[in-house]
């Protein structure tokens, strides 16, 4: 199996080089948001108030991460089903976001988003959130702070294994998969 070798934040040159169903490896910055951030910089952008951080090239990962044991820069940080931020995705790769890393299927609106602005959805393996944790090199809080673990943090990962779920031709594994990958011998 081949493996891709990802460095964040993502180029268009990146973007129109991944395909759905390929293994990545991420490696460089990353934000995280779950609903209520993803809602509060939502309504921000409704009321031309700044956001926390530059949107444009970044990618987004949806955890709420454990509290950090000694030694480690979170605790576990496994994926958040991604439907929950569907109705806030759009608006956030309009203004230049472009990658999102999540759990599950998207609607049809965040699949049309992702090919109108050339952007890219990333699946992490759910039920791994402590092995994961192992890929993110630090973590600091960044905006949204009352929200505790679900504040917006900045990680910095390295090696954070992915699969390309959605790509930017709108090509979809959850949808495409199942046919591509495995042989149907009912």
């Amino acid at each position: 199996m081949d493996i891709k070798r990802v460095t964040l934040p993502l180029d268009d040159e990146t973007i129109l080089s991944l395909k759905t169903g390929e293994t990545v490896l991420l490696s460089g910055r990353v934000y995280t948001g779950r609903d209520a951030a993803h809602k509060r910089m939502v309504s921000a952008i409704e009321k031309g108030d700044s956001l926390p951080f530059d949107l444009r090239g970044e990618s987004i990962y949806y955890v709420g991460p454990a509290p950090a044991r000694e030694g480690q820069a979170v605790g576990a940080a496994g994926p958040t089903t991604s439907y929950r931020m569907d109705a806030y995705a759009p608006a956030l790769l309009e203004r230049g976001l472009k990658g999102m890393i999540g759990k599950g299927d998207r609607s049809e609106s965040v699949i049309e988003a992702i090919k109108k602005y050339r952007c890219v959805y990333f699946a992490a393996v759910g039920g791994a959130a402590a092995l994961i944790s192992k890929h993110i090199l630090s973590s600091r809080v960044i905006a949204y702070d009352d929200l505790g673990t679900e504040a917006v943090h900045e990680f910095e990962i390295s090696d954070f294994p992915a699969i390309v779920a959605i790509d930017c031709l709108g090509n979809d594994l959850y949808k495409d998969g199942p046919t591509r990958f495995f042989v149907n011998k009912a």
